[in-house]
């Protein structure tokens, strides 16, 4: 274990090993169209190396935010046009709103607290107009418990080998123990290695937690289908409710 900042070590080798995200951003861009299709402006919640932003298109002002330096190294990179920020989800203020905002890749889950959660769709919340869409995804409960009953994943990928173990024997947490064996060529590798931890959230919990700021539009898995909390993933679609009028005296 290092004590380098969460995925700052794992920055180099992140696209290689996910691969481009070409179905969420299709479902992203579809739910855009639907819920909000005069959206000129798109705010990503831990957007990690820019991969999603990226695929998005040239129609939106992008930005992002991201507590990685070395994710968002790659992401300016990739995206030079966009406004990125190094800061906490949970905790952040731009000057400025948006008419959409996206959390995807179970990024919400790393927030390991309700109280976090709750602060995150504040955020959200602040940072978009009237009527906005957020658009997240988490893994949930029966996912998490899946993955703690799996053997360890291992990934060969650019001649390197990662592999990956669940632990999920301390509900509502699970640890993900990461190592990348990095091939240094001539039979010799260097080992990176991190516990990246995540919260499994009921979906009624959720739900009750977006309450107070969005109205739900959508609920669904990978399939488009209703999501439960045994579905492999939860795909959430969410309008900014109108912000309280003050009346005059």
């Amino acid at each position: 274990m290092t004590d380098i900042p969460a995925y700052d070590a794992f920055a180099p080798f992140y696209d290689a090993v996910n691969g481009e995200p070409v179905e969420r951003i299709r479902q992203i861009l579809a739910l855009i169209t639907h819920y909000r299709p005069d959206a000129t402006s798109v705010l990503e919640l831990g957007c990690g190396t820019g991969a999603v932003l990226a695929g998005l298109g040239s129609g939106f002002r992008l930005a992002g935010i991201d507590q990685s330096a070395g994710m968002l190294a790659v992401a300016e990179r990739r995206l030079p046009g966009a406004s990125l920020h190094l800061g906490d989800i949970t905790n952040f203020a731009l000057a400025e709103t948006f008419d959409v905002v996206i959390c995807v890749f179970d990024t919400l889950n790393h927030v390991i607290t309700l109280d976090g959660w709750r602060a995150v769709f504040a955020r959200a919340a602040q940072h978009l107009v009237d009527g906005g869409l957020l658009v997240f995804d988490c893994n949930t409960v029966g996912r998490l418990e899946e993955l703690g009953s799996m053997a360890p994943w291992v990934h060969d990928f650019d001649g390197h080998t990662l592999i990956m173990s669940v632990n999920f024997d301390q509900p509502p947490l699970a640890f993900f123990d990461l190592r990348i064996f990095e091939s240094l060529g001539g039979g010799t590798f260097r080992e990176h290695q991190e516990v990246i931890v995540e919260q499994a959230v009921e979906l009624l919990t959720v739900r009750e937690l977006l309450d107070s700021d969005f109205e739900l539009l959508e609920l669904c898995d990978d399939d488009g289908q209703r999501a439960t909390d045994t579905s492999a993933r939860a795909i959430v679609s969410a309008r900014r409710r109108p912000r309280s009028v003050v009346e005059k005296p």
